[in-house]
């Protein structure tokens, strides 16, 4: 009985390791790569699949999703001959696991070596200032050369994005300062246009004051002088209709005497015409009497 036990016990203990050996379910968005005695026999992709205990062994399970590494920063020296520190992300892609499995031995470190290589080739051919301002040329550039490089390892480069361009710290001083003065220089030309703008509105308020104001005083003068003619007009007329005789205008004039004297005139004036009226009034009282 014991011996039969164990033989039971052996056998379930093979059916489970036979089972555990045969049986390999791949999550979704991997693949597996089976060799099948130490040779590449067939890749497995998301599901349950079957291999053969003790012949067919699968490698460890290769991420088909879209990866993100970021390397450190790498030291670069530019055409001015100016050590910079680029940081860089690359984006990719594996497309065939047998050819990323078999054609390199680690795609992500022979990745950064060549993103560090053609960084450097890149940024070797440009000035600071350059660099600084074209990065998208440079991205262009590195991800035209890890796409050709990289398509035999079973590996697609979607993007590489610079992070960051550090130049020296006495260039960023300098860079600070350029900075600054431009800003300070733009301020100026600013206040300086808001100036001219005010002193052109102000004069062309004060220009349009003054015409106004000339226009305003010669329609004032003008309706001045209408009144004045209309006035005289009027009394013209009024008199030549009165047809009055000379002792009336006589009598009128020395009406008008008494407020002539009193504006502190000390002659008088007398027109010709007044003392012949005045003898009439004379000659008239004394027939009356």
């Amino acid at each position: 009985m014991n011996a039969a036990l164990i033989v039971v016990l052996v056998l379930v203990v093979l059916v489970i390791i036979v089972v555990a050996r045969s049986v390999r379910i791949v999550p979704q968005a991997r693949a597996g790569v089976v060799e099948r005695l130490g040779r590449y026999q067939r890749t497995c992709n998301a599901g349950l699949n079957l291999l053969l205990p003790f012949v067919d062994r699968m490698r460890p399970m290769i991420d088909l999703r879209e990866q993100v590494v970021s390397f450190p920063p790498q030291p670069v020296i530019t055409e001015d001959n100016l050590v910079v520190n680029i940081d860089t992300v690359v984006y990719f892609q594996v497309t065939d696991p047998r050819s990323a499995t078999y054609e390199i031995a680690n795609y992500i470190q022979a990745i950064e070596q060549l993103t560090i290589t053609t960084l450097r080739n890149a940024v070797g051919s440009m000035d600071l200032e350059a660099a600084l301002t074209g990065r998208d040329h440079i991205n262009s550039q590195l991800r035209g050369v890890l796409d050709e490089a990289t398509g035999k390892w079973g590996v697609r480069v979607n993007r590489v994005e610079i992070k960051a361009i550090d130049p020296p710290d006495s260039i960023k001083e300098s860079m600070e300062q350029q900075m600054r003065a431009d800003r300070n220089k733009r301020a100026a030309i600013l206040t300086a246009e808001g100036v001219k703008q005010s002193a052109i509105l102000t004069a062309e308020g004060e220009k349009q004051s003054a015409i106004l104001s000339a226009q305003g005083q010669r329609e004032a003068e003008i309706l001045r002088a209408e009144g004045q003619a209309k006035a005289i007009a009027t009394v013209f007329t009024a008199i030549h209709e009165g047809n009055p005789d000379p002792a009336l205008l006589a009598y009128q004039y020395l009406e008008a005497l008494p407020k002539v004297a009193s504006y502190g005139s000390t002659m008088v004036i007398v027109p010709s015409e007044v003392t012949t009226a005045m003898q009439k009034i004379s000659e008239g009282f004394a027939k009356s009497q």
